[in-house]
């Protein structure tokens, strides 16, 4: 959802820049493969945002999204290091920067409660834990599930993300 928020705030700042075409580089295959209509979603929490995010994009006369590996991406690699070395001839001279603060997300979406009384993370658990499928779950989930287990780890009673680094 984060990055669905950082794609919508940017176009945004497009469209109120008066921009007509544009080419929207992403590191998030999710994203782009669910823009560009390759990948479907069925999450209710992800759903909101890229109807909002197609929405958008008709405003555009043209625009393309890209994907770019994470490990590929020299573009945003060359601009983190450009603007670590790049000084300003006043040291003390900060560029202002504009930021607006707006009184509602670019979408939310709040479940209030679970269908079924547990957290989306349940089954990850479970199978982390136990190594036990849901009930009646269909090869392909099961794979699914294995996929994003892989994503995690538990301390305890405690699930974290794995980062790249671990």
């Amino acid at each position: 959802m984060a990055e669905y928020e950082a794609c919508i705030l940017g176009l945004r700042m497009a469209i109120n820049m008066n921009i007509k075409e544009l080419l929207v580089i992403g590191d998030s295959d999710l994203l782009v493969y669910q823009v560009q209509g390759e990948w479907t979603t069925k999450n209710v929490k992800i759903l909101p945002y890229l109807h909002y995010l197609k929405e958008l994009s008709r405003r555009f006369t043209k625009i393309e999204f890209k994907h770019s590996p994470r490990a590929q991406n020299e573009f945003a690699d060359a601009l983190a290091t450009l603007s670590s070395i790049i000084q300003h001839p006043d040291k003390n001279y900060i560029d202002p920067i504009d930021i607006e603060i707006h009184d509602q997300h670019a979408y939310c979406f709040h479940v209030d409660e679970e269908l079924d009384g547990r957290p989306w993370y349940y089954d990850i658990i479970r199978l982390i834990k136990a190594q036990k499928y849901p009930k009646n779950a269909t090869s392909k989930q099961k794979r699914t599930l294995r996929r994003m287990a892989n994503h995690f780890f538990l301390n305890g009673e405690i699930l974290y993300r794995r980062t790249s680094n671990l």
